[in-house]
């Protein structure tokens, strides 16, 4: 079937699923999408090609498609790719960035195209292992409420343990209840294994013990095997045409076949605007330098359990244990040394003292212990490796010891990963410029931290690659044929320049852009308000006492909902806490509650005719979704640039500067603007929407770089306010 057959069918059914929806509103921008994902995912080739026996060279096919609010861009995308993705034979994968998006996808999107197509199709949602339970695990810990029996079978961290031995009696007794509950709960067939699906998620520390590991799991060999949740629901992926995951899953699993071949699926990158920073995230690397402990208890499993398999490589494990423990206390010495003085200098209130290398050139002291704590960590891991092979071969060989050789992986499994980090973490650092390519080069960011656990000092090492783009033009794009990436806000001050280097897609002749509008009629629909104040926003205490009684002279002629967004807690703290006694019920204060019964009281006050207002921060400005009544005004306390002691960003910028670039007007700039759209895009969300939007910073009206900022949001009506 041609290119064209493939595409016009595609579009045909899209057509045909939207004039059967109830309520259908023809939109000209939602078919304008349909039109350009149903051409790109006609064009790329799938699946292997073999170019050394003459056939043509793969075709590359990539969109990146500016749909505004209100384009129903989750339709335009899924229905032309569906269709296409059943005609060639092959599947979907559709990547959000947020779990609510997921959600939407998954419990609303997708089940109601299903009953539209003509042709069935399934879907699952793929989700990271770690978020579904290990029944080993919880069997063992519902009866104990810990994860360790003896000495050596200890599965944890050694600050873990430290956490636990302080934990109240009583909340151990809570905590092995908990699990004893959720066994029985999974037992009984009445929970899934999914954290998600529990009524009240748990925390993070609570939740760990339980989660199933990749490093610690066994596949086939583990006795609960047959039961368990992760595997079944990888079940479901197998037969399923769409597969929604997300940006982390997506990136931390290339190459490792738990979502489909990049070369042979079609790939829909939703919120697309977040996949940048989600590379940063997934490629940087740390370490501990101080808390060492669990390379001894390590070593003592891999020595333990290699001479039981009678695995020769063991033989050097004493000594590269030695060795990394010695390097690790060696190299906490030098970096206090070097850096203890600028460590210790700054407050605590807000995490961890952090110092940058400058230039990502590294003091001349750190680099011969970080080339033997790499070659220690390499040489301790062949040797786990070998461990590993060898208890595999003995699970295949005697089925009937699966419990006990499952419980032996898991003790190397559990700390193992905790090496892998130290190796790939010295690496980073000593990563630097090739010979002869000291011009060209750019260098990875690498900082220290210092912080206080109880009486313990803590010193780590960081390191982070500081191109987005090029990280993932070499291990993303180099094996994607067809990709759409979409967001409302991929253009930046009205170019989509700025992400398409962040993405690491400029200059790449498979890509095209589409910017589609929003069908709604903002200048009638909303006023932008720029109420500018006397103080300069850059003196941070003056202007935030003068933006505070200017948000709270705004917030008390609120009728029903607001959302006031702010840059820093201390910003949030200080305007919560000069709210008037009678406003103070009227406020509700992200992190006061979960955010979903949070957001639950907010609709029911509305609901009920009261006036409710939202204090949040970032996580806040993208992704709520308040329509009408809900969300009549947006308050935006401050521009929201990234924070200034982010240490990716200060490499970044020093780079730019070092190479003749301007990093606050090809980075800060371009970034703040993305994220400023998506602030003010929590204003309107549907053709009826009426709505004000707030900004306290007269930097939006006042400097050239503002006007840039004023191009990238939506056509608002412009009202100037001076000073109250």
């Amino acid at each position: 079937m041609s290119q064209q057959v493939w595409a016009a069918q595609a579009l045909e059914s899209f057509d045909a699923v939207v004039q059967a929806t109830e309520g259908f509103r023809s939109r000209a921008g939602q078919r304008l999408m349909a039109e350009q994902v149903a051409r790109t995912f006609s064009t790329a080739t799938l699946g292997k090609v073999d170019e050394e026996s003459g056939e043509d060279a793969p075709t590359r096919s990539i969109a990146v498609i500016q749909a505004g609010t209100g384009v129903g861009k989750s339709l335009a995308y899924c229905a032309p790719a569906i269709a296409l993705a059943l005609s060639r034979g092959t599947r979907v994968l559709i990547s959000t960035a947020t779990v609510a998006l997921q959600e939407q996808l998954v419990n609303k999107d997708l089940p109601a195209l299903a009953a539209l197509m003509p042709q069935p199709f399934k879907f699952a949602l793929a989700k990271g292992r770690g978020r579904y339970v290990c029944k080993l695990k919880l069997d063992r810990l519902a009866g104990t409420g810990e994860a360790e029996e003896e000495p050596d079978d200890d599965l944890f961290a050694e600050e873990e343990a430290a956490a636990r031995a302080k934990r109240p009696r009583h909340e151990t007794e809570a905590r092995i209840q908990f699990y004893s509950t959720m066994a029985q709960t999974l037992s009984k067939g009445a929970w899934d294994g999914d954290r998600d699906s529990l009524d009240t998620p748990p925390e993070p520390e609570v939740w760990s013990p339980v989660a199933a590991e990749g490093a610690s799991c066994t596949g086939k060999h583990c006795p609960a095997f047959s039961q368990c949740t992760y595997y079944d629901k990888r079940k479901e992926l197998v037969g399923a045409q769409v597969i929604v995951a997300n940006h982390d899953l997506l990136l931390s699993s290339l190459g490792a076949r738990v979502l489909p071949e990049l070369d042979n699926c079609l790939l829909v990158l939703d919120e697309a605007h977040h996949l940048p920073s989600t590379a940063l995230d997934q490629f940087a690397c740390s370490m501990d330098l101080s808390r060492i402990t669990w390379i001894e208890r390590l070593a003592g499993r891999g020595l333990r359990i290699g001479a039981l398999l009678e695995v020769e490589e063991i033989a050097d494990i004493p000594k590269h244990s030695a060795q990394l423990r010695q390097t690790l206390q060696d190299l906490a010495r030098i970096v206090m040394d070097v850096y203890g003085a600028q460590l210790k200098s700054q407050p605590s209130a807000w995490g961890p003292a952090r110092v940058r290398v400058p230039r990502g050139d590294l003091p001349e002291p750190l680099i011969a212990p970080l080339g033997l704590l790499a070659a220690s960590a390499e040489g301790f891991l062949d040797a786990l490796r070998a461990i590993s092979k060898a208890l595999r071969a003995e699970m295949r060989d005697k089925p009937d010891e699966a419990k006990r050789l499952s419980t032996l992986y898991a003790q190397i499994g559990m700390l193992a990963p905790r090496l892998e980090e130290l190796h790939a973490t010295a690496q980073l650092l000593l990563q630097d410029a090739p010979e002869g390519a000291v011009q060209s080069y750019v260098p990875n960011a690498k900082w220290f931290t210092l912080e206080v656990d109880g009486d313990f000092i803590v010193v780590k090492a960081h390191a982070s690659p500081i191109l987005p783009g090029t990280t993932l033009r070499n291990h993303l794009w180099s094996a994607v044929r067809g990709a759409v990436l979409t967001s409302a806000t991929l253009t930046s001050c009205g170019h989509f320049d700025f992400f398409l280097r962040e993405a690491g897609l400029h200059g790449d002749e498979a890509t095209t852009t589409l910017e589609v509008p929003s069908p709604f009629n903002y200048a009638a629909q909303g006023t932008l308000i720029a109420a500018e104040t006397r103080a300069d926003p850059k003196n941070a205490a003056q202007f935030t006492t003068e933006m505070v009684d200017a948000l709270l002279h705004d917030i008390a002629r609120v009728e029903y909902g607001a959302l006031v967004l702010f840059t820093s807690r201390e910003q949030m703290r200080q305007a919560v806490d000069a709210l008037p006694t009678a406003m103070r019920s009227v406020v509700l204060v992200q992190n006061a509650l979960p955010r979903t019964q949070l957001l639950k009281r907010h609709r029911e006050r509305v609901d009920n005719g009261e006036p409710s207002v939202i204090f949040g921060m970032q996580s806040f400005g993208e992704g709520l979704d308040l329509p009408g009544r809900l969300c009549e005004s947006v308050f935006i306390t401050k521009l929201p640039f990234a924070p200034p002691d982010d240490p990716v960003g200060e490499a970044r910028a020093e780079w730019l500067r070092a190479v003749g670039r301007d990093p606050f007007s090809e980075l800060v700039v371009p970034a703040t603007a993305i994220r400023l759209a998506q602030w003010v895009g929590r204003a309107i969300r549907t053709e009826e929407d009426q709505a004000h939007v707030y900004c306290y910073d007269k930097r939006l009206v006042r400097t050239s770089y503002g006007q840039r900022l004023l191009k990238g949001l939506p056509p608002f009506a412009l009202e100037q306010r001076a000073p109250l």
